[in-house]
């Protein structure tokens, strides 16, 4: 039995809740009386139900993001006619702008918005001591980061072998992009370094490997950073056959040399760099409120990606406002032509609360109604297109993230990339009426279609590539294309078709 239960819904069983963690590090005494529990998307809404209530708990704490608000709608009626005296507390970014209206808001007892790490322990003490509460929605209090207790030895032996370790140096950010809820706060600021450190090396003892890194700008401070890299640094050359792996947000355009150094001293898959480039438009950055230095963020992708063993992973966002669909493949393009690992294409959501809105009736930005809240049209992009690009987003994680392509994807880019996927991407849905679930080997066998049939390249030349993809992806299946002479029929169209698409830029 607990007395209280903190829990909420992951997107994925690897993905380790952080919040929960630091609600459970600062409940003080009431720690003994609380247990943590976590779920994904897919657990049945009744197992879930049953396995909170096992512990009879008094209080149930709930955490609220924008992947999991729908399925948590969902939960909470169960709970209630199983638990009607259950007090139900709701926390997290979704429940802490615009809480009126909010179905789920509805359905709680509290809602604490804002920081929760001490405002919840108060509440939850006057749940279970008294005297409550009067107000159901309660703005939480934000402590010096010094006064709240870090929670990293929360993770149990499970999670250090099997789940991403999500861990932070500082909190907020100084930046004020419009769509980030980031935006509304005032700065930036760190965690006392020595603790964090200190915690870094606890987990590493108990053998962690593997961590995540959530601060918006890791890179802000260049002498936390070296530190931090520094600490992992000294690991893997003390011990280079014991792989660390490190993931770190980047603001692209501020890379001083002192940070250089440390990072051309780590090996292949130490290190992975996420990068938001977002957008490259810079009228579209100035109506976002994004100051970026463009020619400044190319050459630090340039330099990352030639120099040093990084892994590099940028963002880019389509749906902002005023941006239209030949400036967004133009983006492409330019950050093709840097030649990151990854490409994520993203389309805009309207997180509650994040500045973004102020641009709706002007830019004619239309919204899905439910979460995840993304765009579904603006003045400058129709719906028609937006459709096109989360398809688009959809089959460039198949073939242009996963890594299997490196040879095939250069003759499938060769000239205007952006223009050129979008083309191969309408056919392959023409020709499979899916975006998922798509065997490599059928992957394999499109793309060879696509660049004989379609795009006129030599049979031969392209069935040496794919064979070069397929080996080296360590795959042991048989593409239809591997069969001497083999032939996968007609797909309809000429080379010339996509060069003709409204998508070309």
């Amino acid at each position: 039995m607990s007395d209280i239960v903190l829990a909420t819904l992951n997107a994925r069983w690897t993905h380790a809740a952080l919040g929960l963690r630091y609600l459970m590090a600062n409940l003080g005494d009431l720690q003994a009386r609380a247990c943590i529990e976590e779920f994904t998307l897919s657990t049945p809404l009744q197992d879930i139900a049953d396995r909170l209530l096992a512990h009879q708990p008094r209080v149930l704490g709930l955490g609220i993001y924008i992947w999991n608000v729908a399925r948590t709608t969902e939960l909470i009626p169960l709970l209630r006619q199983a638990a009607p005296h259950l007090k139900i507390v709701l926390g997290g970014p979704e429940v802490s702008h615009e809480t009126e209206g909010q179905a789920i808001v509805g359905m709680a007892d509290h809602v604490i918005t804002g920081p929760g790490d001490i405002s919840f322990a108060v509440l939850a003490r006057q749940l279970l001591e008294g005297p409550r509460p009067l107000n159901r929605v309660i703005a939480g209090s934000q402590p010096e980061l010094s006064d709240i207790a870090l929670p990293y030895v929360l993770y149990t032996d499970t999670d250090i072998a099997h789940r991403h370790l999500y861990v932070e140096a500082s909190r907020g950010c100084p930046f004020k992009c419009e769509f980030c809820l980031s935006a509304l706060d005032k700065t930036a600021w760190p965690f006392p370094l020595p603790a964090v450190l200190h915690e870094l090396a606890r987990l590493y003892e108990r053998g962690a490997r593997r961590f995540r890194f959530v601060d918006r700008t890791f890179n802000l401070k260049p002498a936390t950073s070296c530190a931090i890299l520094a600490f992992f640094l000294e690991r893997i050359e003390r011990s280079p056959n014991d792989p660390v792996f490190a993931h770190f947000e980047l603001v692209p355009d501020h890379l001083p040399d002192v940070l250089k150094e440390v990072i051309l001293r780590f090996p292949a898959g130490a290190l992975q760099f996420e990068i938001g480039i977002q957008t490259w438009n810079p009228q579209v950055q100035a109506r976002i409120s994004r100051r970026q230095d463009n020619d400044q963020a190319i050459a630090n992708l340039q330099w990352l990606r030639t120099h040093t063993q990084a892994h590099l992973h940028v963002d880019l966002i389509a749906g902002l406002p005023g941006e239209d669909l030949a400036s967004f493949g133009a983006g492409f393009d330019r950050l093709r032509a840097l030649n990151p690992h990854e490409i994520q294409v993203g389309v805009l959501k309207r997180l509650r609360g994040a500045p973004i809105a102020r641009h709706t009736l002007e830019h004619g930005m239309r919204y899905a109604t439910e979460a995840p809240y993304e765009v579904l049209e603006t003045s400058a992009l129709s719906a028609e297109d937006l459709i096109r690009i989360r398809r688009f987003a959809r089959y460039w994680d198949l073939y242009g993230n996963s890594g299997r392509f490196t040879r095939a994807l250069h003759a499938l880019l060769s000239d205007r990339p952006f223009a050129r996927f979008m083309a191969f991407s309408d056919w392959l849905l023409t020709r499979t009426a899916a975006t998922h679930r798509i065997a490599l080997e059928t992957q394999m066998e499109l793309l060879h279609d696509w660049l004989v049939q379609i795009d006129g390249q030599r049979a031969d030349q392209v069935r040496v590539m794919l064979q070069q993809d397929y080996a080296a992806s360590g795959a042991h299946g048989r593409p239809g294309f591997m069969a001497k002479g083999a032939t996968l029929g007609h797909a309809g169209g000429r080379a010339s078709d996509w060069r003709s698409d409204p998508a070309r830029t």
